[in-house]
C-alpha cells in the first residue's frame, strides 16, 4: 500500500521533469544545506517535500514487503530470500558500475538517486518471481 504509490509518484516525478505540487511547499529543517551561498549547517530552508515523500514511501513500503513473513515460512523460503538478496545486490552493483563509467553531469545524480531504491525493487521482483515459479512447479507435480 506504500510501495506502489511511491513507485507511481516517482515515475511521474521523473517523467514530468520534477513536478512539484504547491501544497507541498514548506519550510523544513536541514542539517546540511549546500546552496549557491555555500554550505550551511542546521538551518531552515524553503523546500517542496515531494521527493522526500516519494523516498519515504518507497523505503517504508519496500522494507515492509521485503521483511514480511510468508504464510508458510520455511527453510526453502529463507533460501529464496537469501539468494534473491544476493542476486539483487549483484545486479544492482553491475548496473551501478556501468552507470559510473557511462553517465555524467546532472544525469549522474538522478541515476544515483534512483539507485538507492533498486536493491529493494530487484529483490522484490526476483523473490516473488521465484516463489511464483516454485508454487507453479509444485502444482504441476501434484497434478500427476
Amino acid at each position: 500500500m506504500l510501495f506502489l504509490p511511491g513507485l507511481v509518484l516517482g515515475i511521474i516525478y521523473l517523467a514530468s521533469d520534477y513536478f512539484e505540487p504547491s501544497f507541498l511547499d514548506t519550510t523544513a529543517p536541514a542539517i546540511i544545506n549546500d546552496s549557491l551561498d555555500g554550505i550551511a549547517f542546521f538551518e531552515w530552508v524553503e523546500n517542496n517535500l515531494i521527493d522526500e515523500l516519494i523516498s519515504v514511501l518507497l523505503i517504508t513500503g519496500g522494507c515492509i514487503i521485503v521483511f514480511s513473513r510468508e504464510a508458510e515460512e520455511d527453510e526453502f523460503i529463507a533460501r529464496i530470500r537469501l539468494e534473491s538478496l544476493l542476486w539483487a545486490t549483484f545486479v544492482n552493483y553491475a548496473i551501478l558500475a556501468l552507470v559510473v563509467v557511462s553517465v555524467y553531469g546532472v544525469a549522474f545524480f538522478t541515476v544515483m538517486s534512483i539507485n538507492m531504491f533498486t536493491v529493494l525493487l530487484f529483490f522484490i521482483i526476483r523473490f516473488h518471481w521465484v516463489l511464483y515459479k516454485s508454487k507453479q512447479a509444485l502444482q504441476h507435480e501434484e497434478s500427476y
